[in-house]
């Protein structure tokens, strides 16, 4: 199973974020919530500002391309080997900085991925 970081994690049910926490969990996979606002998905609690995190296989975004930059440091400090940038999350100078790193970059939906056995 893949540890993943979901970044813009909500606790609103009704946020794409919040469903991909949620079957990631149920897919088995050991899945790290990181929002700006408090909260659990599953159990989970939704971790904020930078954690520590080590193991990271891969990151899925939930933020758009205007509040990624603040965290690429960050993010490419996680060392993962993918990053996915689900729709409305584009960012052609993340993807190239990130594939720079050796870091696999795609534009894709984790819950699409998830559901047809992609991920």
């Amino acid at each position: 199973m893949k540890k993943t970081v979901v970044i813009g994690a909500s606790p609103d049910e009704g946020r794409y974020s919040n469903m991909a926490v949620r079957l990631l969990k149920e897919h088995g996979h050991e899945v790290i919530p990181i929002g700006t606002r408090r909260g659990e998905i599953a159990g989970l609690a939704i971790e904020n500002g930078q954690p520590e995190i080590t193991g990271t296989h891969t990151v899925t975004l939930y933020i758009n391309a205007n509040r990624q930059p603040d965290l690429y440091t960050y993010i490419l400090g996680l060392n993962p080997q993918r990053i996915i940038f689900n729709p409305g999350t584009e960012n052609s100078e993340f993807e190239k900085l990130a594939s720079e790193h050796g870091i696999e970059t795609m534009e894709a939906c984790t819950l699409v991925m998830l559901r047809t056995g992609q991920f």
